[in-house]
């Protein structure tokens, strides 16, 4: 029986988004200058004021203030009517040592035998379904947003968008789990204020359907863009007015987007935040992991589906276990169990084997803080750092290396595909 699924999206000017993107900004410069910091460090965001809060291990020095203001400059919050821009709000730090208690469980005399950050389970997840074999509607709601701030950059098709927005896709799927086409789609955007409400909603609604939605279709594989159709069902700004936004209209904070961040609902969630955390904390860098063997293995052929968790105990070193679903999509003769145990053979899995495989302690957290986590173009780019005292390093850094598909034959090999 067919049956609908949705996943949602928000924009790097969501408020949560903003303080996920301060978050990041401060784990990077952390490691531009040393790249065995440690750092857990949560942001708030309100009208007029950021606080910064967490624990930090490092030998740099940083000033956090203008890292925060520059983050919020650079997302599109500049103008004192939005009651929150870089140049005029204020930051507070709270930002102290991490705790010695933590610390000794994690860093060790060789670093292979680094101890986990902390305890928890993980998961990675992997669909066919999209070219980056990530779930439909997440993609397409990422997508839409990420278009939406193009527009509002160009400030050019559409020149009233303000920063802070949300999209939502409703995808019908057949027995088969195919995707056949688009139900509904949600955008909800910041916009500047008009003289009247009802011609407001009109323009905004068009200028969505009529300029955004064909920009977005055009980026898309010709199999997807048939997904598109006039039965579509649009909410756009279904509330009304939405010129108070951004921080002004919600408090903000560190990691409150952790299905927007992975899977958009399919999968699992192990309930751990990614934003400010260093890669010794497996919230995140095992998330990173796991999704690198679930897209592997997917890309193998190993199944259509693949859902990996592992999990750990802090400060111990070699993870509890690592478990399988292929949610009966696996075309030969194994079992989950059969193919956890060849995966445990493949990747180490150890903090520090994953630091160094997928190259984590460096600069490349940023770009992960809005539009998701996972699904992103690996790619080498150039970034430079500055500290208050004048020193500036330029990095090449590799972005989203557990996106890459570099597994695939030793799969294959070992599953003998």
């Amino acid at each position: 029986m067919a049956y609908l699924f949705t996943s949602e999206s928000v924009s790097e000017g969501h408020p949560d988004k903003v303080a996920d993107q301060i978050s990041d900004a401060l784990i990077d410069n952390f490691l531009a200058f040393d790249t065995e910091s440690k750092v857990a460090c949560e942001t708030l965001v309100t009208t007029g004021q950021v606080v910064l809060a967490g624990e930090v291990k490092s030998t740099t020095y940083l000033d956090v203030q203008k890292i925060a203001r520059d983050t919020i400059n650079k997302i599109g919050y500049t103008k004192g009517e939005y009651m929150f821009d870089g140049n005029s709000c204020g930051v507070l730090s709270a930002i102290h040592e991490q705790s010695e208690d933590i610390n000794q469980g994690v860093d060790r005399g060789s670093k292979e035998e680094q101890g986990a950050g902390d305890q928890g389970m993980m998961f990675g997840y992997a669909t066919n379904e999209t070219e980056n074999f990530m779930p439909l509607a997440l993609d397409l709601s990422h997508l839409i947003l990420q278009e939406l701030a193009e527009l509002r950059r160009e400030n050019k098709d559409i020149t009233y968008l303000r920063p802070d927005s949300k999209s939502q896709v409703t995808i019908e799927y057949d027995d088969n789990n195919v995707p056949q086409r688009i139900e509904a789609i949600v955008v909800s955007t910041q916009h500047d204020d008009f003289d009247e409400d009802e011609a407001m909603l009109a323009k905004i609604r068009k200028d969505i359907v009529d300029i955004l939605i064909p920009r977005v279709i055009s980026k898309l594989p010709e199999s997807l863009q048939k997904l598109f159709n006039d039965d579509i069902k649009y909410h756009i700004n279904p509330t009304g007015k939405f010129v108070i936004g951004g921080p002004h209209g919600d408090t903000g904070l560190t990691g409150r987007k952790i299905i927007v961040d992975t899977y958009g609902g399919k999968g699992a969630h192990g309930g751990g935040a990614f934003s400010g955390k260093d890669p010794s904390k497996v919230d995140r860098s095992a998330a990173y992991a796991t999704r690198h063997i679930a897209k592997n293995l997917v890309a193998a052929g190993v199944a259509d589906e693949v859902l990996v968790q592992v999990s750990y105990a802090i400060g111990v070193v070699e993870p509890m276990g690592i478990f399988i679903d292929t949610y009966g999509t696996c075309p030969f003769n194994m079992t989950d169990g059969e193919i956890a145990e060849k995966v445990t053979q493949i990747f180490d899995m150890r903090p520090f084997a994953i630091e160094e495989r997928l190259k984590l302690r460096a600069p490349i957290y940023s770009e992960t803080a809005a539009y998701g986590h996972m699904g992103r173009k690996n790619e080498t780019v150039t970034k430079t750092f500055s500290q208050p005292f004048g020193e500036t390093v330029t990095l090449d850094v590799e972005l989203f290396t557990w996106e890459k598909l570099d597994y695939v034959d030793q799969v294959k090999t070992a599953f003998g595909l």
